[in-house]
C-alpha cells in the first residue's frame, strides 16, 4: 500500500510524486489563470490506483500514468469546485 500527498499548485512537488509526472503537472500549473486576486492557489493531491501515480487538482485536472508508462492529462467531469 502506497500513501498519497497534498501540495499546492506551483509548488514544488513533494519526492514522493514520481518524475514521470513533473512536466505535465508543470505545463499544467503553466496554464492556470492567476486571478491577482487573494484567493489561495489550488492544491494536487496524489494517489495511487493499481499501483500507478494519479495527480488531480483541486480544479478537476488529472494528470496519470497509464499502464504503458504514458503519461495523460484529462479532466473529471464530475469535479466539484467553487
Amino acid at each position: 500500500m502506497q500513501l498519497g500527498t497534498r501540495w499546492t499548485a506551483r509548488e514544488q512537488p513533494p519526492k514522493a510524486v514520481p518524475e514521470a509526472l513533473h512536466a505535465q503537472i508543470a505545463a499544467v500549473e503553466a496554464a492556470l489563470n492567476p486571478d491577482g486576486l487573494s484567493a489561495p492557489a489550488p492544491r494536487w493531491t496524489l494517489t495511487f490506483l493499481e499501483g500507478r501515480p494519479v495527480a488531480e487538482l483541486d480544479t478537476g485536472v488529472i494528470v496519470s500514468q497509464e499502464a504503458s508508462g504514458e503519461v495523460v492529462v484529462r479532466y473529471d467531469d464530475d469535479a466539484e469546485f467553487a
